[in-house]
């Protein structure tokens, strides 16, 4: 921080890294940060964005909800090389989201709805989630840029770019 109480440029993109790569832990950060320990990362994490990050119930590191308005990056998401329209490169989602960024229809074909994807889920993973949580997924997906949302008589949706230019890590949450 510097004198004034406002994160130096450093501590900034150091946030932006936590909020992107949540949930995450020190040995993540080191390599991210290139430093020698994990001791390093956590005495730099409690000096300098101590009021934005805290440990989950699993001991992970999570960013704050002013820590990503702060930063403006989405929870999550790594951007890719920017010749792609923002879609980022690698997103970690909660299974759910995982399983339906999987069938969702592909870039190039006729969006569908939450019902459509819903059974396409059902179909794939022998799971039966509530509707909702389908369209809680499609949203969250949407929000992450990978999703896009083309409303005809209902919203439908389909992916912003090819499944293949996208990594999916499933989260722990």
């Amino acid at each position: 921080m510097t004198d004034d109480g406002t994160l130096s440029e450093e501590a900034r993109e150091r946030l932006a890294d936590v909020v992107r790569l949540q949930p995450t832990k020190n040995k993540e950060l080191q390599e991210a940060w290139g430093l020698e320990s994990g001791s390093e990362v956590h005495s730099y994490l409690e000096g300098e964005l101590k009021e934005y990050y805290y440990r989950d119930d699993n001991s992970l590191i999570r960013a704050t909800a002013d820590a990503a308005d702060l930063v403006d990056v989405e929870p999550g998401v790594e951007s890719g090389d920017g010749d792609d329209g923002g879609v980022p490169a690698v997103i970690r989602v909660p299974e759910l989201e995982s399983q339906v960024f999987a069938v969702v229809a592909g870039p190039d074909d006729r969006s569908e709805s939450v019902v459509s994807v819903l059974n396409k889920v059902r179909d794939a993973y022998d799971v039966d989630p509530p509707v909702e949580d389908v369209r809680q997924a499609l949203q969250n997906l949407r929000r992450k840029g990978v999703v896009e949302v083309i409303y005809r008589t209902v919203p439908t949706f389909r992916l912003a770019a090819q499944r293949a230019e996208i990594d999916v890590e499933i989260s722990d949450s």
